[in-house]
């Protein structure tokens, strides 16, 4: 087990959210989204970044919180995965985190299950919680492949 591990954090509402830094490709605000007609509810959008079309997944709505201000613009957290790029538009985009594996913590088994499965564990990081993001569940909830838990009820 690595000693260390390198968390990208994000606000996500009054959420502290960290993404594994091996799977962020880059970071973009202000860039234009395109709606998507009879897209999931999680889709933000597409969008145009240097020649490539990207899906948009907003957190905000995978994570079930209010909808973000009309003029807050979110900003793209562009994700590598083996079928290609991905954004998660998140509130804000903060400083890389260094965090020690052995002190993560599970989720709390009585976390509703559209939460649990999108977060890999919890981080105590100065004096905050530091939700560890499952890319692999936002991925699966995004192409549809696994819209269901372990347990039959709906995640994200």
């Amino acid at each position: 087990m690595p000693l260390t591990a390198l968390y990208a954090s994000c606000r996500v509402g009054d959420l502290l959210i960290g993404i594994d830094v091996d799977r962020v490709r880059e970071v973009a605000a202000g860039l234009a989204l395109t709606p998507v007609p009879l897209a999931s509810p999680l889709v933000g959008g597409l969008l145009n970044l240097r020649g490539d079309i990207i899906t948009a997944i907003d957190l905000r709505r995978c994570l079930r919180l209010p909808e973000r201000p009309a003029e807050q613009r979110p900003v793209n957290v562009v994700l590598q995965t083996p079928d290609g790029w991905l954004s998660l538009l998140v509130d804000e985009v903060g400083d890389v985190l260094t965090v020690d594996p052995a002190e993560l913590e599970r989720p709390p088994a009585t976390l509703p299950a559209h939460v649990s499965d999108l977060i890999s564990g919890v981080y105590t990081f100065d004096g905050r919680l530091l939700l560890a993001l499952n890319t692999d569940g936002v991925l699966a909830v995004s192409s549809g492949e696994s819209v269901m838990s372990t347990n039959g009820r709906m995640t994200c």
